[in-house]
């Protein structure tokens, strides 16, 4: 269908969800609370690293209203948990990475164990009656350590003879816990030192990049019962419900179809809720007292000992031909995988395979080492690996370009990736090399719709580019106090995960005409309800208010792999509208059947089965037919699995002012133009851009997570880990490139993570050109601009 003829696509709907947010509906996790139910706490450990000698819990137990108290010595059974025995509990390895089945990321976590490896470990969880008497039990327990030495810097890790992290036998897939390398690749195409050979210029550089933290307003929580068959109900405030609901099961040894997950509304997850932070314990405590439980993390916890953003330092070096030709990229990674390797060998895969195909050159090399170290685990964050490499390669690009005396946009414009060209790099690594899928099944997925070119050209000069380069220049020539600069980056990422997330939808017809969705699909507040609502009554012609939305129940909807990969619209709206496909054909056929034409020469329209002469009969009436002159409810259900990953592809920009007395940033302007195929809701797009960009120039500008000598975190909550208010935030411009992406939903691509991806970069470009010297460590903090430019 052409896209003249849509009718809700394009269109900027109203969330469906936004009226019960905005009146303060009982929305989230904690507005569930239940009768009866218990406060749950977790003891966190003070030691980076260290062997618990001895726990004594008899004067915190002997605590009126303390029902349970857990640790390492209730999780020591080989055997599945049984209501004969609820406070104990079998040692069984697990990762709590919400990824698909079998997980790419290693099993090393327990329960509870008698070791612990990052300040914050769980050491010990209380059931009570109030808050208050759970605080005072955590008091009373008295535990003893032996500590151990510690690494807390990969480079520790990988010293011969450095502590080990994971010595205990039952750790799974890590790749060698003897020497803490948790997860590693290593992929060449074609020649490197070839390509090499045949440069002009070769240009070498290392980058850093720091732990951030995801920083969203709801903290973790999960509120865990027993329903009246016995049934373990928790409420969870989750991206991943599926992957959710077996890890549970895995962790306590129980049957998955015992176990009913529901995500309520989410009060942000930028990829931090693609975990089991807390449900597995609190559901433990839920087993253990036969009592419903809520356990919500504090600030502190929820920031210093869940889930951060990879730290990484990334070398590269590039060859280029005195034309700007690239002859050959070597890209090598050294990750901080933190204590627990949830994700690490996922997230530095995208560092390469998100960044390094966006150019055209023949001869590439992509490597990385993640190492355990004593530091909190790292997971995933927005990007998911990407705003890593997009940071060093695109300032490493303007270092290659400015060599070659060429200008950044005009190098870019040469070597960067056109519709038709292919990603050869991706299948060789993609999830770390899926084991079912052959070597000789790894072909290069071809770009069937890219927009990059037009990004680059429409975004600068949206922002001014040719003129303020130049006027930059002098003005900076000048060297007033007050220094200017212009920069940018081009940016690419992926649309969900290709042949693994896996989504399902059911469409239900209803006598009015009416349908609803069930579909496994997780909004995380960014309107993907809204987006698979759009889709259905396009297919079926009828409004957006005419669809009811039900979505992330484990128990009444399809399964769906979860929100994380900027997956959502592209697949779970793919397994949306093939559902609604079905409906459309069974309410065409009964039309056809009805006023006795053919159902290829009818469609849907403004709720209306329309013909071609013109006829006209409302879909109510054909579906008021079906069901009580047919005695049939129609009720579709389809499973999606994209077999590519198509890329989003856009170009960011900054205009910035730095206070050479003060080292102080200012960002003036900021544009974003972006190729995510059709744009199916242009205001909650562009209100991702803004979210997004706002992450991005964070983590350009302000944030770090940052640890003393012993590993202790030093961010206690918001007062000392800095993100952006919303006067901090620059003038921002949006602009959307619409292409076609034939594998997505009336041509959608993702458009979630990608403006995460450029503001660091574009940043740090425009800073070269402000102080007229690079700077390569995140963040950009006044006291690091002061000491580059020699004045401190």
């Amino acid at each position: 269908m052409s896209r003249k003829h849509h009718h809700v696509v394009g269109k900027n709907i109203w969330k469906v969800d936004g009226r019960r947010l905005v009146l303060g509906v009982p929305a989230f996790t904690t507005d569930f609370p239940q009768k009866g139910m218990l406060i749950g706490k977790i003891l966190g450990s003070p030691e980076a690293h260290a062997r618990i000698r001895s726990i004594d819990v008899s004067e915190a137990r002997a605590i009126p209203g303390v029902h349970a108290i857990l640790t390492h010595e209730n999780v020591r059974g080989l055997s599945a948990w049984s209501e004969g025995a609820p406070d104990r509990f079998p040692r069984v390895a697990y990762t709590r990475a919400g990824q698909d089945y079998v997980e790419p990321s290693p099993w090393d976590f327990f329960l509870l164990d008698s070791k612990v490896r990052h300040v914050g470990d769980r050491v010990a969880a209380v059931a009570a009656e109030s808050e208050e008497i759970a605080e005072e039990a955590l008091a009373k327990i008295r535990v003893v350590y032996d500590t151990l030495p510690a690494v807390f810097t990969p480079e520790e890790a990988m010293r011969e003879g450095a502590p080990i992290v994971h010595d205990e036998p039952e750790i799974e897939r890590a790749v060698d816990p003897s020497r803490n390398l948790c997860a590693s690749v290593d992929v060449t195409l074609r020649d490197l030192e070839a390509g090499f050979g045949a440069a002009d210029e070769i240009v070498e550089s290392v980058y850093r990049v720091q732990r951030v933290q995801h920083a969203q307003l709801e903290l973790h929580a999960a509120v865990s019962y027993l329903d009246p068959d016995g049934r373990l109900v928790v409420i969870c405030t989750t991206q991943v419900p599926f992957h959710t609901r077996r890890q549970i099961a895995q962790a306590l040894g129980l049957p998955i179809g015992r176990i009913r997950v529901i995500k309520p509304r989410l009060g942000g997850g930028f990829g931090g809720k693609q975990e089991m932070v807390l449900e597995d314990i609190c559901s433990a405590l839920t087993l253990a007292t036969a009592r419903p439980v809520r356990l919500e993390l504090t600030r502190y916890e929820d920031m210093n000992a869940v889930r951060s953003r990879h730290s990484m330092t990334i070398r590269l070096r590039t060859g280029t031909k005195r034309d700007g030709t690239l002859t050959a990229i070597e890209m090598a990674a050294l990750v901080d995988a933190g204590a627990y390797g949830s994700h690490s060998p996922t997230v530095p895969t995208n560092t390469g395979n998100k960044n390094l195909p966006r150019y055209r050159c023949p001869n590439v090399r992509y490597r990385f080492d993640a190492y355990y170290t004593n530091l909190p685990p790292t997971g995933a964050m927005r990007g998911y690996g990407t705003p890593q490499g997009s940071f060093a390669l695109e300032c490493h690009m303007d270092e290659a370009a400015e060599r070659l005396g060429i200008d950044p946009v005009a190098f870019r414009l040469r070597t960067t990736v056109r519709e038709k060209d292919a990603d050869e790099l991706s299948p060789h690594i993609y999830e770390v090399k899926k084991e079912n899928v052959p070597e000789d099944e790894r072909i290069a997925w071809t770009f069937a719709s890219c927009g990059l070119h037009e990004c680059i050209e429409k975004g600068a000069e949206a922002i001014g580019w040719s003129e303020k380069r130049k006027a930059y220049d002098a003005w900076n020539a000048k060297k007033p106090l007050l220094r200017k600069g212009i920069g940018m980056a081009a940016v690419s990422q992926g649309s969900g995960v290709a042949g693994i997330d896996t989504a399902g939808a059911t469409v239900k017809l209803n006598e009015d005409g009416s349908v609803a969705i069930y579909a496994g699909a997780v909004d995380v507040g960014t309107g993907g309800d809204t987006a698979l609502a759009q889709i259905v009554a396009e297919t079926l012609g009828i409004g957006v208010d005419d669809v009811a939305v039900y979505t992330s129940d484990t128990d009444l909807t399809p399964f769906d792999s979860g929100a994380y990969a900027s997956s959502t619209t592209y697949v779970s709206g793919g397994a949306a509208l093939r559902a609604a496909e079905a409906v459309r054909a069974e309410l065409l056929a009964a039309a056809a059947q009805w006023t006795g034409s053919k159902a290829e020469d009818l469609a849907l329209e403004d709720r209306h089965v329309v013909g071609r002469a013109g006829t006209r009969v409302p879909i109510r009436e054909v579906a008021t037919f079906l069901t009580y002159k047919k005695k049939i409810q129609v009720e579709k259900t389809a499973t999606h699995v994209s077999p590519v990953s198509p890329p989003p592809f856009g170009a960011q920009f900054a205009d910035l002012e730095v206070d050479m007395e003060t080292g102080e940033v200012r960002v003036v302007e900021f544009v974003t133009a972006l190729d995510v195929g059709t744009v199916l809701n242009p205001k909650l797009a562009e209100g991702q851009v803004h979210g997004a960009v706002s992450m991005g120039l964070g983590y350009a500008l302000t944030e770090e997570l940052l640890f003393d000598e012993r590993g202790r975190p030093r961010n206690v909550g918001f007062l000392d880990y800095k993100i952006l208010k919303a006067t901090g935030m620059p003038k921002m411009r949006t602009i959307f490139v619409e292409t076609y992406e034939p594998s997505g939903p009336f041509g959608v691509k993702a458009v979630a993570e990608i403006p995460t991806n450029g503001p660091a970069p574009a940043v740090g470009n425009a800073l070269r050109q402000a102080l007229g010297v690079r700077l390569r460590d995140l963040p950009f903090t006044p006291e690091k601009i002061l000491r580059a430019i020699g004045r401190m």
